[in-house]
């Protein structure tokens, strides 16, 4: 079962700048900001969080990643919602059983968890990820 909205990820230039940005809109210190890179998906990455979610920004490490290539053909902006679930494995059988196809099998992400990505083309053109935490 999904519980929570995990994250909402935006892709940023910049993002010593966008943690400045988001935290003067949050009221939050950029101190208290998670900072770390994920070398397999080529990203840096920020956390800023916000009650139970967080924004997560993310900044290319270099120009091959996804991320790059997203901001290469659509600037910085939204990039992905991410949905929390207890049990990652047993929600992709149920979703496989509704339709609705992961890009690949699920992989390790941000803080360590365990993640997948669902296809764009079968969730209204927004890319939804699914996180367990580990």
């Amino acid at each position: 079962m999904i519980s929570n909205i995990d994250h909402i990820a935006i892709a940023v230039n910049d993002l010593d700048s966008a943690i400045q940005q988001f935290a003067a809109l949050t009221g939050i210190e950029p101190e208290s900001v998670h900072i770390e890179e994920v070398p397999s998906e080529k990203v840096r990455v920020a956390f800023i969080p916000l009650g139970s979610s967080k924004i997560e920004l993310l900044e290319p490490l270099d120009r091959s990643g996804p991320i790059a290539t997203f901001l290469e053909k659509r600037g910085e902006g939204l990039h992905h919602i991410a949905l929390e679930t207890a049990n990652l494995d047993k929600e992709l059988e149920r979703t496989r059983k509704e339709n609705l196809h992961p890009l690949s099998s699920p992989s390790t992400g941000a803080g360590k968890k365990k993640i997948v990505f669902f296809n764009p083309k079968d969730t209204s053109r927004v890319l939804i990820e699914f996180v367990q935490k580990m």
